[in-house]
């Protein structure tokens, strides 16, 4: 799967010269290529969290749109229908709540007015401060930034003065300001609550490595903790390398050591006590602990939140074990959760996808494609017309550019990748039309996955150039390529979408085996034998019977108007026109849309329609005319 446009090409421009050096017999350094294709990778990427978050999307068929080049902001959805999510972050999660969740001391006051159990502790202005708040709590007490993350600037177990105040120079510079609190007895764990639901949870452990009586601290590190192949330093690892820091230089001191002295054989030192998350334990959470860090969560008001509390048994009740929630995170890392270090991995992408999506949501809009050689650019302005009378918010991106309901909003022309995409990026669209050239399909590709009606007017090669895509007018091949490129049309209509084709076009006809959903055939000619074989299988058509236009479903039929009442098709009467109208028609009656809307749309289409302000100063004047007593009205 393309999930990142430049790198796919130069995965593919580095494939192209693997096999010529093959074919040529010449050196090829594979090993530099795959070192800078994971380089690009890394950096360019989704993290794991969204990946998660994506892949599940997928797995429910939602699209998903990368709104930032390098980045993780991602909309899943289209147009009215979407959703956008950034990492861990969703448009659901509030910018309030973020920021009270930064700020630990607000926090812990919030979540224990309800009587979620919270360390003792306060905010302290200096080192001096800090010790007299550990004096009054208690020895032993964690120093940790009011708003610091990742574990960052925590120290905990704290019992001296001076480590106490060496704790505090790191953690004021770490955050806005620093927490002295009840060291907590156990062990910290991670809760992830997702839409007020316990979905993951992750228990820390100690890191320790044992003495051999040769190597120091710092090589013991290396051999016992660094080699495990879980640890490293991308996104992709479970685990942290594990560094000699301030909090682990403060560890080694309270046993006498440094990062160069050589314990003694057997001898076990404790290197890091917290932000070790390796074991996945979600199994083991009491249901009422569950619901204790659901509670927090939702306090604080936050969609998705990473739940730290520290405990000594996970599977029992906090309150009996003097266990307490010390942080309420926005945003939290999946990682833990997607690829624990030991243990089950968890759902939790698809977690965060049915918390925005219910059920029966696809994230999808009604969304027409419209392609072939003729008559798509008015195909598409007339589905457009019929998706508007219906009162849904319509966008059409055309050959005439970019209309919003009414509105002319671009004039250049829009029938391309760009055009379309502005579209499914636009949160007011309610139903988009999207017209595609052979020409666009071949250098751009379609702006969307699947579509729920894909219209096909007809295939005429002869009539375009397709030479700057190597596909010269002659012979069969040329044939062959064009049918190749609009079936793509076709290809993308959902299972429960349709497929509306010229059933007088032997090329666009074909398609019908390929359509995953259901098929309707229009066609001016009602004996038309593709069309006839169609509906004696009680499928549905669009045709002319005694010039009018009629819906037919087996041998059920819907008239609706005289052709000579379609302003477009004119006196003249032209079969392109008549075609174009027929399939703008069929696609309407796929969408559901109802016999006035499709009668309205063709006695309509090709006349102006008055701007919305207009319509409504008419009936203004109408329902004024009608309230006044019958002598005025004279």
């Amino acid at each position: 799967r393309n999930w990142q446009d430049d790198i796919t090409r130069i995965a593919l421009d580095e494939g192209i010269a693997l096999i010529l050096a093959a074919v040529e017999d010449k050196p090829f350094a594979v090993a530099d290529v795959v070192d800078t294709l994971r380089r690009k990778i890394d950096r360019k990427y989704l993290g794991p969290s969204t990946a998660a978050i994506v892949g599940a999307a997928d797995d429910r068929d939602i699209p998903a749109i990368r709104l930032l080049k390098d980045g993780n902001l991602v909309q899943l959805g289209y147009c009215a229908a979407m959703r956008r999510i950034w990492t861990a972050e969703t448009d659901q999660t509030s910018a309030i709540a973020e920021t009270i969740s930064r700020d630990k001391d607000l926090t812990k006051e919030l979540i224990s007015s309800v009587g979620v159990p919270v360390p003792e502790g306060r905010e302290v202005d200096s080192a001096e401060d800090a010790w007299d708040a550990a004096e009054d709590i208690g020895l032993p007490v964690c120093v940790k930034p009011t708003d610091g993350n990742h574990g960052r600037g925590v120290f905990i177990d704290l019992t001296t003065k001076e480590e106490v105040a060496k704790a505090y120079a790191i953690a004021v510079d770490e955050g806005s300001g620093v927490l002295v609190e009840r060291s907590i007895p156990g062990i910290e764990h991670r809760l992830l609550v997702v839409g007020g639901k316990l979905v993951a949870a992750n228990r820390s452990d100690l890191i320790t490595i044992t003495g051999d009586g040769k190597s120091t601290v710092q090589q013991l590190i290396e051999t016992q903790v660094n080699s495990d192949p879980r640890r490293g330093t991308t996104e992709l690892h479970p685990l942290s390398l594990i560094r000699i820091d301030t909090a682990a230089r403060i560890e080694l001191e309270r046993q006498g050591l440094t990062a160069d002295s050589v314990p003694g054989e057997g001898r076990e030192v404790l290197i890091q006590r917290n932000a070790n998350h390796a074991f996945d334990c979600t199994d083991e959470v009491h249901p009422a602990t569950a619901q204790v860090a659901a509670l927090a969560a939702r306090v604080v008001g936050l969609d998705i939140a990473g739940v730290d509390l520290v405990c000594q048994d996970i599977s029992q009740p906090l309150a009996g074990q003097g266990g307490a929630i010390v942080e309420v995170n926005a945003g939290p890392s999946l990682l833990m959760h997607i690829k624990p270090g030991i243990g089950q991995p968890r759902p939790v992408g698809q977690a965060i996808v049915n918390n925005l999506f219910a059920e029966n949501q696809s994230g999808r809009v009604p969304l027409v494609g419209v392609t072939g050689t003729h008559g798509r650019n008015a195909v598409a302005k007339l589905v457009a017309r019929l998706l508007y009378l219906s009162a849904q918010y319509v966008g059409l991106a055309c050959s005439d550019g970019i209309f919003l309901s009414r509105h002319h909003v671009q004039k250049a022309n829009a029938a391309n990748w760009e055009g379309g995409r502005r579209l499914l990026v636009n949160r007011s669209v309610e139903a988009a039309v999207i017209e595609n050239g052979a020409d666009v399909i071949l250098g751009q590709g379609l702006p969307y996955d699947r579509c729920t009606v894909g219209v096909i007017t007809n295939i005429v090669p002869e009539d375009e150039n397709l030479e700057r895509w190597d596909v010269q007018p002659t012979g069969g091949e040329y044939y062959t390529t064009h049918r190749s490129t609009y079936r793509t049309q076709v290809d993308v209509v959902l299972p429960n979408g349709h497929a509306v084709l010229n059933a007088e076009d032997e090329l666009v006809a074909d398609f019908a085996e390929l359509c995953d959903g259901e098929v309707i055939f229009f066609a001016c000619d009602a004996a038309n034998p593709v069309l006839a074989a169609h509906l004696a299988a009680g499928k549905r058509g669009v045709t002319v019977v005694d010039n009018r236009i009629v819906l037919r479903s087996g041998h059920e039929e819907i008239r609706l108007c005289r052709l000579i009442n379609a302003p477009y098709i004119g006196k003249a009467r032209s079969p392109k026109k008549i075609a174009n109208m027929l399939a703008g028609v069929a696609a309407g009656w796929a969408l559901g849309l109802s016999r006035d809307v499709l009668i309205t749309g063709i006695k309509t289409f090709g006349l102006a329609l008055p701007d919305p302000a207009t319509l409504l100063s008419q009936r203004v004047k109408q329902a004024q005319a009608v309230s006044k007593p019958a002598a005025v009205r004279k």
